[in-house]
């Protein structure tokens, strides 16, 4: 049982951890991001997902993963946002990741996600 405990504690480090590389962003937040034309927003569903319905003005990452360097802002401090399917999705940070790597610093992440954005009745864009 202690083993067991041991082993749960570190799990939940891990996930705590990981979970906290990119902090959170509201949807009340991203909407007044939006609204000031102050965020670029990544979508990691995949593409027949954001075919489907996105957040007005995502990119989408699948399709656009190889050209991400060229739609992300020259402002390397410029909010980036990326999100996927809701609390449970970890897709976004594939996106998060890439926008890391190509030297950004403000990479929020809407835990929410696009299940999230469409519960708030908030627009899509297809």
């Amino acid at each position: 049982m202690k083993k067991f405990l041991t082993l749960l504690a570190v799990v939940f480090g891990a996930v705590a951890l990981h979970a906290g590389e990119y902090p959170d962003i509201s949807i009340t937040e991203l909407k007044s991001a939006i609204a000031d034309k102050k965020v670029t927003l990544i979508d990691a569903n995949g593409s027949d997902s954001f075919a489907s319905g996105h957040i007005p003005g995502a990119i989408d990452f699948q399709s656009q993963k190889a050209a991400l360097a060229g739609k992300l802002p020259s402002d390397k401090s410029a909010l980036v946002v990326a999100y996927c399917g809701g609390p449970t999705c970890n897709a976004y940070s594939a996106a998060a990741k890439v926008a890391k790597e190509l030297g950004y610093t403000n990479i929020k992440h809407l835990s929410a996600g696009i299940s999230g954005w469409k519960d708030a009745g908030a627009p899509l864009e297809k």
